[in-house]
């Protein structure tokens, strides 16, 4: 896959929101992890108590995918993953 230069403005962009959401999730036992970004959509992995919270997707829908739109509009949505 070859990625432009715009679209590595995106992902630099994304994992600098995400590395300031860290300490948020960290302060609750929780983590997030980068994935990749494709297709309009961001993957991300969400681990620790995180990662079995019944607010999980509360916290994409309303955080993560609220904070990464309004701050990059070419973003669709966020999907986490568990690898």
């Amino acid at each position: 896959m070859v990625i432009n230069m715009q679209e590595k403005e995106i992902i630099n962009k994304i994992k600098e929101i995400l590395d300031n959401m860290k300490p948020y999730l960290q302060m609750d036992g929780g983590d997030i992890e980068f994935i990749k970004y494709e297709d309009k959509y961001v993957y991300i992995k969400l681990s620790g108590a995180c990662a079995h919270c019944g607010y999980q997707d509360l916290t994409i829908k309303d955080g993560i995918e609220e904070m990464l739109k309004s701050e990059i509009p070419e973003i669709e949505g966020v999907i986490n993953v568990e690898l």
